[in-house]
């Protein structure tokens, strides 16, 4: 039997302190944020649609460019299913002049 005593730790301590600098973090609780649209700003045009109206004469009318009327039912998705089947009395977005227009 072997009577070899075994290291004794008990009394041994360690510290480890570092050299980097202690920052603190930023505080953004107070931050706010606000996105305002610009179409109010730069004037979105509309156009009220009349009697007899497709989207391809009221892309020549404004744009000069029938074949325009793609962009108009593009920018006008949100209101517009279908566009062969617009109304009278509909309010549509005119977009900005197309550059092919």
């Amino acid at each position: 039997m072997s009577t070899d005593k075994k290291a004794d730790f008990s009394d041994v301590s360690a510290k480890v302190t570092s050299t980097e600098q202690i920052v603190e973090k930023a505080d953004f609780s107070d931050v706010t944020a606000r996105v305002e649209s610009t179409e109010e700003i730069v004037g979105q045009q509309t156009y009220t649609i009349e009697k007899g109206d497709t989207l391809s004469k009221i892309a020549k009318q404004h744009f000069g460019n029938a074949n325009a009327w793609k962009q108009i039912f593009e920018a006008n998705r949100d209101t517009i299913d279908d566009p062969d089947r617009i109304f009278p009395g509909q309010v549509i977005k005119l977009p900005p002049k197309p550059a092919d227009a």
